[in-house]
């Protein structure tokens, strides 16, 4: 199935404040980079390694809640589960 989600300008934003974060995690870049090279492509998907650094951010209790929506917006344009 395509995927036809795409980046919101929300979280658009939220993913440009993480990456421009000095402080920010390698896990919540990879994240934020993905949901960023996104925005407006919505034949493009998540990288399971991607998907994976962006799950390890949202379970981390440092992440910022910018760094979460970043996050989940990349996890929310994976692929599904295994089947």
């Amino acid at each position: 199935m395509t995927n036809r989600k795409v980046t919101s300008p929300q979280a658009a934003n939220a993913a440009s404040k993480t990456l421009t974060n000095p402080s920010t995690g390698a896990n919540s870049r990879t994240a934020a980079g993905s949901a960023l090279s996104q925005t407006g492509a919505p034949k493009k998907q998540t990288s399971p390694a991607a998907a994976s650094a962006a799950s390890k951010a949202l379970r981390d209790g440092r992440t910022s809640s910018t760094t979460k929506s970043a996050a989940g917006s990349a996890l929310a344009q994976a692929r599904g589960g295994k089947k």
